[in-house]
């Protein structure tokens, strides 16, 4: 709906644009532009010279337009009229919509990060009842989460080169349709096999806020304002996981006594969540609007040589995906992606493994019930909520630092800025909150020391998530995508795995010696951010892809 209504008002700006500019369009036509156009014959023009120069009048005339001559990977000879912006003000360009309707646009695409994440770790709530039900065992039923993840880490690939064609709007509509199709096609699965296969092909079309998230950010915010527009998006949306058991902590142990209703709570609220979608959430694809705008000039005015940059690409949807799915592994070269990527796994890891993990730690040693026990994971997104208050004094750190680059000539700060959030007890928060879990989850300790430990953890995660994610993207800038695939590929893969081990883990090494070892691994990662704050400058100087500023 609102993709159509934003259509209509292109169509009606572009109108204005031609009567205001109408009086450059009847200006005398100096001798000189006469004949150049008649020195330079386009078959998908006026034959008449009249009417060919009147059009060619009008497209030089008409702001934002890039005249320029045709390649011959872009068609037949002539030129061509490559359609921008009308002006830095123009109102259709996302990042001058209103502040309010910015962050709206952003809070949905939370919420849809916020139900396919929900979805991704609701079922461990669970996983007695759905275990039972199947006559499989709890471990093999641990199986529903993991591979739903494996799904993610393969729809990423997919996701970034379809919205690069067919936009961020339509790609959300259209995925997380599907993605309700596959959550109620498990909420009716017959048996374990048909479950994981349609948690499987859930998990792939709910893979698009992991890709194009970040993308619909950077379409509306500009450096500064990504300081906080981002955050808005990563709490919601990584709160998803976090609460999904909270959700269905009393599924199959309460009232609502069958455990397929975990899948029909995430299919409802998927189902709200599209409808916000369809309804309110405009497209902030710029190549797309374009496209748009330049649809409607050649229909306003019969001249065909209206294109938007997106049209005369040479290259193909296939080519893009060719370039989507191999560019991601040539990333393995780069230091920054490769130890980006492995703090996030082992993050994920960790996190996932909770899942598994909360059961032992809580309903085991303190004896609390199940549907009690996932309500505790509140206390970590308790955590990742008292990160906001990093927000304000870096939003201020970063206006700062970007006037200080305006003023010596700059355009763009520099990447290691977004390392604050990590720096700033992020990184260190992991491995001192799990060696906390560790070494004080025993019955004769206060319950509350665990529980405020997993808030620090989240805290932790969310800080290095943001500061993982915003560097990455400030890095790589025309290759983030790519950078981002390799690293959701990475993690969600790993952390897919490893929740089907998680409960084998626990079983067998005890929650003490589990969440310590867990500390020990993330441990030697935490002065990664200090690393890359320091010497980041000079890695990307080094780098085939990444920006090399500073």
């Amino acid at each position: 709906m609102q993709s159509y209504l934003q259509y209509r008002k292109i169509g009606n700006a572009v109108r204005r644009q031609l009567g205001t500019d109408q009086e450059k369009t009847n200006a005398d036509i100096p001798h000189s532009a006469s004949s150049r156009e008649a020195e330079t014959p386009d078959e998908d023009v006026d034959p008449y010279p009249a009417g060919r120069v009147m059009r060619s009048t009008m497209g030089h005339a008409l702001n934002g337009i890039q005249v320029r001559d045709r390649t011959t990977l872009e068609g037949k000879g002539g030129r061509v009229f490559i359609v921008g912006w009308d002006g830095e003000c123009d109102p259709a360009n996302p990042h001058n919509f209103s502040k309010a309707r910015r962050v709206m646009t952003t809070l949905i695409v939370a919420a849809v990060g916020f139900v396919v994440g929900m979805a991704s770790s609701i079922d461990s709530a669970v996983l007695p009842q759905a275990a039972s039900d199947f006559g499989v065992s709890e471990v093999a039923e641990s199986l529903a989460t993991g591979i739903y993840l494996i799904g993610y880490s393969v729809g990423a690939l997919f996701a970034g080169p379809f919205s690069e064609t067919l936009g961020r709007n339509m790609i959300y509509i259209s995925t997380l349709g599907l993605f309700s199709i596959f959550i109620m096609a498990s909420a009716l699965a017959p048996n374990f096999g048909a479950q994981v296969v349609f948690r499987f092909l859930a998990g792939f079309f709910g893979s698009t806020p992991l890709v194009c998230a970040g993308g619909s950010i950077a379409d509306m915010w500009d450096p500064v304002e990504k300081t906080y527009g981002f955050p808005i998006f990563a709490i919601a949306g990584f709160g998803g996981p976090v609460l999904g058991p909270v959700i269905g902590g009393y599924v199959g142990v309460g009232h609502i006594g069958s455990w397929r209703w975990t899948e029909w709570i995430s299919l409802i609220t998927a189902g709200l969540v599209l409808s916000l979608v369809v309804l309110f959430q405009p497209e902030t694809y710029a190549p797309i609007l374009l496209k748009w705008k330049a649809r409607h000039l050649r229909e306003i005015t019969g001249d065909d040589r209206y294109r938007g940059e997106l049209e005369i690409t040479h290259n193909t949807f296939w080519t893009r995906m060719k370039i989507a799915l191999s560019r991601p592994f040539t990333m393995l070269t780069e230091p920054i992606i490769i130890l980006m990527a492995l703090y996030l796994t082992v993050l994920y890891i960790v996190l996932f493994t909770f899942l598994d993990g909360y059961t032992f730690i809580f309903a085991d040693i303190y004896g609390i019930s199940q549907g009690l026990t996932n309500t505790i994971f509140v206390a970590m997104f308790v955590g990742m909520l008292l990160a906001t208050v990093l927000v304000p004094p870096l939003y201020r750190h970063t206006k700062k630092d970007m006037a200080s680059v305006l003023a010596k000539g700059g355009s763009h700060i520099d990447p290691e800025i977004r390392l604050w959030f990590a720096m700033l007890g992020g990184s260190m928060s992991i491995p001192i909150s799990l060696f906390w879990m560790g070494w004080t989850d025993f019955v004769s300790i206060s319950i509350w020391s665990p529980i405020i430990s997993s808030a620090m953890f989240g805290y932790g995660v969310i800080c290095v998530f943001l500061s993982a994610y915003m560097y990455i993207i400030d890095s790589y800038e025309v290759y983030a995508a790519s950078a981002l695939a390799f690293v959701t590929l990475l993690r969600y893969a790993c952390a897919g795995g490893m929740t089907v081990v998680g409960i084998s883990f626990y079983k067998n090494m005890g929650t003490h010696w589990t969440l310590t070892i867990l500390g020990c691994i993330s441990m030697p990662l935490a002065p990664i951010p200090y690393i890359f704050y320091k010497w980041g400058y000079l890695i990307r100087r080094h780098s085939r892809h990444a920006v090399a500023r500073k």
